[in-house]
Parts: C-alpha cells; structure tokens; sequence
C-alpha cells in the first residue's frame, strides 16, 4: 500500500510531507495559506541621511502592494487573490500551500515624516523603502499659571 499512497491518503505526497521534516509544513497546509506572521521579514539601516528599509514580499505583484503614511506610521499591506477551486482546466490540485490573502507591518515614523520624505521600489520580490531622517519641529512649551480660588 505505501506505493500508493493517493488510495490511502487521497494525496501522492501525503508520506513524503508526515515526515518530522515537515512538521511546521503541516500547521501551514492546514489553514489553506502561510501565516502572515512569518511573511514580511524586514531590515532596517541607518543612514547619514535616512533609514533604509528592505522588507522580504515575495511572491507579490508591485500591484498587490500598498505603502501608506498616516499620523506617522508608516503602513505596508498586501493583498494577493488567487481562486482556490480543487479543480482547474489542467486538473485537479493534490497540494497547494502557496500564500493567499493579507498581511501587513506598520512602523511609527515620526508625525513629522511627510509622503514626500519616503521613496518606494519593489524588486525581486524586496520592497525597498527610504525614509528621510527629518528634524522635529522644537516643542514649545505653553505653560500657563492657574489662579487658585479661595
């Protein structure tokens, strides 16, 4: 029987991937997709003049991706659509553990970081970001005396 094993598991690779090897491989194939969790590894450098930014995106169109700025977070999402049907024109799928749906990472930038201090690429599968080091505006302290009654 293990040299069939698609009559007993109604799956070709169903012994290769029970293997301890495997294991963490088993929690992903069940939910249908990767975690988001362990999507979007990232780097960041400092610069003399900017943090540099690389986040690991693969398998995403530059179409998928958004970067937004928004009360001084920066915000990376992406969302990657694929039909999930068991059968499609060239046959039926035994296994499919490739990534569909959404994650994202925000990063706290500063409030005073503007849409036009941060520079986009995508490459390779790397989303490459440059935000400019910008200087805070001086915090001018209004202190102002209460009169106490009485």
């Amino acid at each position: 029987m293990a040299m069939f094993p698609a009559v007993m598991n109604d799956s070709m690779f169903a012994d290769l991937f029970d293997d301890p090897f495997f294991s963490g491989l088993r929690s992903v194939a069940s939910s249908e997709s990767s975690s988001p969790t362990s999507m979007m590894s990232t780097d960041v450098r400092e610069t003399d003049g900017s943090y540099e930014v690389a986040i690991d995106m693969p398998g995403f169109n530059k179409d998928d991706i958004a970067v937004e700025l928004h009360d001084g977070y920066l915000s990376v999402s992406a969302h990657k659509d694929e039909k999930r049907d068991d059968k499609d024109k060239d046959g039926r799928w035994l296994r499919r553990e490739r990534y569909v749906g959404s994650c994202s990472r925000s990063f706290y930038v500063g409030d005073d970081v503007k849409d036009s201090d941060v520079k986009a690429s995508y490459k390779d599968g790397t989303l490459s970001l440059s935000v400019a080091k910008v200087t805070p505006k001086a915090q001018v302290e209004n202190r102002q005396r209460i009169a106490i009654e009485g």
